[in-house]
C-alpha cells in the first residue's frame, strides 16, 4: 500500500471502464444500424398494401428492399452478441421481464421472412397474396414489438417489468415511426408512380432515422449499465471481437448498398 493505490481501484478499474465505454459505443452503433437499415425494410413491409395496389406493384415494392434485408438483419445479430458478451445481466433482465414481447418478436420475424422467401416459390396468384399478407403482418408485429420494447425501457428503465403496460401503449406511435421511415426509404428506392404514392406519406428518411436513433439513445440512458456489465476478461474478449467485426460489417454493408444502389425498376427474385 506504499504507492497509495486502493485494491480494486486505480489503473485496473480505469482500463475496465474504458472497455465498458467501448462496448457501449459499439452496441449503440450495431443497434442504430439495425433500427435505421432494417427499420426501413420493416416500414416498407408495413406499407406494402398502400404502395403496391396489384401483384406486380407489390413485387416491385418488395424488390426495393429484398436484396438488402438479410444484410440489415445481421446488425441485430451483432448487437445481441455484444449484449451476451459484455452485458449479460441486461440480457437476463430483458428476457425475463419482456419474455412475451420477445416471443412475439421472434414469431413476427419468422412470419415476415418466410413470406419473403416463399412468395416466389409457387407461381400462383393466391400463393403470392398469402405470402404478401405474411410480409405485412410480420412487419407490423416487428414494428409494434420494437416500439413496445423501446417504450417499456423508456418508462421502466432497469426495472422493465414495471413499465410494460405504459411501454406497450407507446408501441403504437413508435411503430408508426417505422412506417414513416419505410415511406422515406421507398422514395429513394422506387421509381415512377410508386414514388409518388410513397410521397403521400409524410416524413423524410433521415428525419425518421434520427428519430429512431434518438429514441434508442433515450431508452439506453435509462438502463443501469454498470450493474449488468461483464467482468474485465469478458469485456476484453468482446472488445477484440468487435474490433474485428465492425469493419467487416461496415464493409459488407457498403458493398451491398453499392451493388444495389439503383432504383428498383423491375421485379426481383422474390
Amino acid at each position: 500500500m506504499s504507492d497509495g493505490v486502493v485494491p480494486g481501484c486505480g489503473p485496473a478499474r480505469g482500463e475496465e471502464s474504458k472497455l465498458e465505454t467501448v462496448a457501449l459505443l459499439v452496441l449503440a452503433v450495431f443497434t442504430a444500424g439495425y433500427l435505421v437499415l432494417e427499420g426501413a425494410d420493416i416500414g416498407v413491409g408495413m406499407l406494402l398494401p398502400v404502395l403496391g395496389r396489384d401483384a406486380r406493384q407489390r413485387r416491385l415494392v418488395i424488390a426495393s428492399f429484398a436484396p438488402l434485408f438479410l444484410a440489415n438483419e445481421v446488425w441485430l445479430v451483432a448487437a445481441a452478441g455484444v449484449v451476451a458478451g459484455a452485458f449479460p445481466g441486461l440480457e437476463h433482465a430483458l428476457l425475463s421481464g419482456l419474455y412475451p414481447l420477445f416471443v412475439a418478436l421472434l414469431v413476427g420475424w419468422i412470419v415476415r421472412d418466410m413470406g419473403l422467401w416463399l412468395r416466389g416459390r409457387v407461381d400462383a396468384a393466391r400463393w403470392r397474396a398469402v405470402c404478401d399478407g405474411a410480409v405485412v403482418a410480420g412487419s407490423w408485429v416487428l414494428a409494434l414489438v420494437w416500439g413496445a420494447v423501446l417504450g417499456t425501457v423508456l418508462v421502466g428503465g432497469g426495472r422493465v417489468e414495471e413499465g410494460v403496460n405504459a411501454g406497450t401503449v407507446l408501441g403504437l406511435p413508435l411503430a408508426l415511426v417505422f412506417a414513416v421511415h419505410g415511406a422515406g426509404f421507398a422514395r429513394l428506392r422506387l421509381a415512377g408512380g410508386l414514388v409518388e404514392r410513397a410521397r403521400r406519406v409524410p416524413g423524410r428518411y433521415w428525419v425518421s432515422a434520427l428519430g429512431l436513433v434518438g429514441v434508442m439513445v433515450a431508452a439506453g440512458s435509462r438502463l443501469p449499465w454498470s450493474q449488468v456489465v461483464a467482468g474485465p476478461q469478458a469485456l476484453g474478449v468482446t472488445a477484440v471481437l468487435c474490433a474485428v467485426m465492425l469493419p467487416l460489417l461496415l464493409g459488407a454493408q457498403a458493398l451491398v448498398w453499392w451493388t444495389f444502389r439503383g432504383r428498383a425498376e423491375s421485379p426481383g427474385y422474390l
